[in-house]
């Protein structure tokens, strides 16, 4: 998964870098390992329908608010749509392939065999929407105001740049610091490109209502704060002929609406309020769709698979709290949540138990005992993956579904002991204090889960008091680690790269807006991340991921929930997909709007 960020405040030098490795002629299309899938002057990207019409309005649900349109920084809840659809990256990402970009802005990438830098040659055709040529120095005004004042993945991705180098306004040079992260001349393809001559640097890093200028697809339209936000395709984009767009961004215009509570956003599905619903609630899928425009064919359900690994949801413990200091009190927590009767009673039984962080894929550790890349990797940390996780064999403890297992509870009550916890009086306590916590919930599905998670601790006389916060709260408290536990849910590509830094290193434990929610601290874990960004074959990859996978599942850092074996989309038959969805449909963007399934467009 690609984090949109760049260094700020480096040199701009008069020359080249000396004793750069030789290396081809530019290329149009740069992969994380191997070749590009797609030959140069290929016509358009294998997953769309380049036929599909244009025109009509689509509309989006989203659920809270929003009170800023600038997703780059810290400072607000910002919209969607910004990203994806008012900013383009330096070159354009498949879908198809786990980590290569073709043209874009960026009409040419070159770098060497070492990847100790990248140069871009920019498209002169490129432009904002209001007619402004895209430049080198927008790349570079944007690499450094994205460092100052963007996101904390922005200073700690980028923070292996050593300098840039513009050669003239068509060729731009980064150079790194760090060549072992050969992952950075990607990073630097997805960064997204910022007019300079339309943003107010002082100012950046404040909650703004006022609409971005970018050189992407769209415009905003409307802003109606906390409620609408609509962007409208620009009919003068200067990319929209490129081979990365064909069969792309369709609407005339886009539409995020947004509501306060899950069950009012369901309903206005049924009177078609919005037309695409990726469904997150079992029990919507299972019996919510006994409607009459359901019934009659107007609303259409479908299952998608895709090629990623499943999303990691978990219950995360924030381990800055001294209660969840000790493996085995996380470890004991883990074991009394009893999926078996959750899924049973609450999800109609749809859902699977998650493992790891990359089930479902070639990089999971789960079911496979490492190899001796792994053990070799591995063997400089003794004790810190479990056996039973070495060997593959673990999984979950599995309950008798009762919601009461006492079988389960002995033995999690055995581990509490032996961190030092006892009962008395029917309450567990340590020196006295009482073993109790907080769970800060966003929504009343994740609410009642969790209710049933709390009820079942009273078992080992653990008291949990749970918090509903608002939107705005939620976020804060997460972005700020004020809680002790929350539910997050881990997404990844097939390519993992320095988003695992930004959401398990040392590096940013302490860092408020990282990822690292758990507050993991360990050199086992730093390691296996510098490795995996190191990797130049795909075998050194995979162990590396995979013993990342086996040290964060020995940690205990949160208790894995469950997943969807496959995608549930529900939508009116206005949209339609295109026949071959593509590998990775729906994973890097965070809207809908430029994803596949939705290259047909609803009759204007």
């Amino acid at each position: 998964m690609i984090t949109r960020a760049a260094l700020f405040g480096v040199a701009i030098l008069v020359s080249l870098p000396v004793a750069s490795p030789a290396l081809a002629d530019p290329k149009p299309a740069l992969a994380m390992r191997g070749e590009p899938a797609l030959a140069p002057g290929f016509g358009s990207f294998p997953y769309v329908d380049v036929d599909a019409p244009k025109g009509g309005t689509a509309s989006y649900p989203m659920l809270g608010t929003f009170d800023s349109v600038n997703p780059l920084i810290v400072n607000g809840a910002p919209s969607p749509g910004t990203n994806t659809l008012v900013f383009e990256s330096v070159m354009a990402r498949s879908l198809d392939e786990p980590f290569t970009f073709y043209p874009s802005i960026a009409e040419a990438v070159e770098t060497p065999p070492d990847r100790s830098w990248v140069e871009f040659t920019l498209d002169p055709r490129a432009k904002f929407s209001d007619g402004v040529s895209v430049t080198a120095d927008d790349l570079k005004f944007s690499a450094e105001l994205l460092r100052e004042k963007g996101r904390p993945g922005a200073r700690t991705t980028y923070g292996q740049i050593a300098d840039i180098i513009v050669r003239d306004p068509r060729h731009i040079r980064f150079v790194f610091s760090n060549a072992s992260n050969r992952e950075l001349p990607l990073l630097m393809a997805g960064m997204p490109v910022l007019p300079r001559h339309a943003i107010d640097p002082a100012n950046f890093d404040k909650s703004t209502l006022k609409p971005m200028i970018g050189s992407g697809p769209y415009v905003f339209d409307r802003i109606d704060p906390g409620n609408t936000i609509t962007f409208r395709r620009n009919p003068d984009w200067w990319g929209k002929d490129l081979p990365a767009n064909r069969g792309l961004y369709n609407f005339d215009r886009i539409r995020y609406v947004y509501y306060r509570d899950p069950v009012a956003m369901f309903e206005a599905f049924k009177t078609g309020q919005y037309d695409v619903r990726p469904e997150g609630e079992a029990s919507n899928w299972a019996t919510g769709y006994d409607f009459a425009a359901a019934r009659d064919g107007r609303v259409i359900r479908q299952e998608i698979a895709n090629g990623l690994p499943k999303p990691a949801v978990g219950w995360v413990f924030n381990t800055r709290r001294p209660i969840f200091a000790d493996v085995r009190v996380r470890q004991a927590l883990g074991m009394m949540f009893d999926f078996e009767w959750a899924n049973a009673r609450l999800y109609y039984g749809l859902y699977r138990r998650t493992c790891g962080y990359f089930d479902g894929s070639i990089l999971s550790s789960c079911g496979t005992p490492a190899d001796e890349r792994e053990k070799a990797l591995l063997a400089p940390f003794p004790g810190a993956v479990s056996p039973d996780v070495m060997d593959g064999t673990w999984r979950p403890t599995v309950n008798d579904g009762s919601g009461r297992d006492r079988k389960v509870a002995r033995q999690a009550l055995d581990l509490l002991r032996q961190a030092g916890w006892s009962i008395h009086n029917g309450k567990l306590q340590k020196d006295g204090v009482p073993f109790t916590f907080e769970i800060t919930v966003g929504d009343k599905a994740t609410e009642r889960m969790a209710l049933v998670y709390a009820d079942g601790l009273k078992l080992l006389g653990i008291d949990v008091n749970l918090r509903m916060a608002d939107d705005a709260q939620f976020q804060r408290r997460k972005q700020n680690y004020d809680f002790d536990m929350l539910q997050f849910s881990w997404q990844s590509s097939l390519s993992p790269g320095m988003e695992q830094n930004f959401r398990w290193s040392s590096e940013v434990a302490d860092v408020p807006g990282s990822f690292n929610y758990a507050g993991v601290k360990s050199p086992a874990v730093d390691a296996m991340i510098r490795t995996l960004l190191a990797a130049e074959s795909q075998e050194d990859f995979v162990a590396a991921v995979r013993a990342l996978d086996r040290l964060l599942i020995s940690g205990n850092y949160a208790i894995p929930l469950f997943h969807a074996p496959r995608m549930w989309i529900a939508r009116w038959n206005g949209t339609t997909r295109p026949d071959k969805p593509a590998m990775a449909l729906g994973a890097y963007s965070d809207t809908l709007a430029s994803d596949p399934i939705l290259a047909h467009v609803k009759a204007p």
